[in-house]
């Protein structure tokens, strides 16, 4: 059997629909962007020079909220692309790396656009620091925290982890979808769960070991739907598995549709045990729809 992918299927299912919302998100707010640079270079024109003070913090404060938006959803969007050429650990550290720069970018536009240059940043950097500081500790530690987690690496995107922390009330599992600025983003079946960086910098982390997943191929006729096919699998697959089976179509012709069925026990010794009931399943299908016995394979 070949993996379907070095994240769980749920894990890699969840990073494409997220790089899906968020090339869309990228593409609505990147006008907005230029749309407020535009506005704040012609601030004179358009509401004369009395308004120029409160039309260029205006327009930084907007810049700041959106470049790091912008930040987020643009990183969201090529992981999908990162991770198809990279190694789990590489391409979310490079994820996270390109969130920072993204993110410092916005903040260096904002402040041109707000008129401060240099000098004016220097002889108020360290008064801003500590107003900025204290505002915004947990937001800071947060980021903080991400970079120990990069240079530290105590865990890396694919990994399945617990984190076990009184922060954390007990126990947290799932498989380390992305590193953030600010979140720890890991994938339990069908639930996303957020765990902030200085919780999870805090907390003990236990490796767990990602069992190996079952993939088959199944020739069934046209008639069949991946949803029927979803729900008797449901119904009769009695190994407890990560997530539901997931079914997708790869070949479709006039006689026959190719199907792709993956799926993850729960526990690694039951691997051959769930490949037999999806095997005996999907023959059930197949044979109830007068056609041959799956083609399929486990690792």
């Amino acid at each position: 059997m070949q993996a379907v992918t070095n994240l769980s299927v749920a894990a890699a299912q969840k990073l494409k629909d997220r790089g899906k919302k968020a090339r869309r998100q990228v593409l609505v707010m990147i006008p907005l962007v230029v749309g407020i640079i535009v506005v704040n270079h012609y601030r004179d024109s358009f509401f004369g020079s009395e308004w120029d003070t409160p039309v260029r913090v205006a327009s930084s404060l907007a810049l700041v909220a959106l470049g790091w938006w912008v930040a987020r959803d643009a990183a969201r969007a090529v992981s999908p692309a990162i991770f198809n050429r990279l190694e789990p650990a590489t391409a979310g550290t490079v994820s996270f790396l390109l969130r920072l720069i993204l993110v410092a970018a916005a903040l260096i536009i904002a402040a041109r656009t707000a008129g401060l240059d240099p000098r004016t940043l220097a002889v108020g950097g360290a008064f801003t620091a500590v107003v900025v500081g204290l505002a915004a500790q947990n937001t800071l530690g947060n980021v903080m925290a991400g970079l120990l987690l990069i240079s530290a690496r105590p865990f890396k995107v694919g990994d399945r982890v617990r984190f076990q922390a009184g922060a954390v009330t007990g126990q947290i599992e799932g498989v380390v979808m992305s590193l953030g600025l600010l979140y720890v983003t890991l994938a339990r079946g069908e639930d996303t769960i957020l765990v902030p960086n200085n919780v999870a910098m805090a907390a003990a982390v236990v490796p767990l070991r990602e069992p190996a997943s079952v993939d088959l191929r199944a020739r069934v006729k046209p008639d069949v739907k991946p949803s029927e096919l979803q729900r008797f699998l449901e119904e009769n697959v009695t190994v407890p598995t990560r997530s539901h089976p997931h079914i997708s179509v790869e070949e479709v012709d006039d006689d026959e549709v190719v199907m792709r069925v993956a799926a993850t026990p729960e526990l690694d010794r039951e691997g051959a045990k769930l490949a037999d009931e999806i095997l005996a399943a999907i023959g059930q299908v197949t044979g109830r729809n007068g056609h041959g016995p799956a083609n399929g394979s486990s690792n």
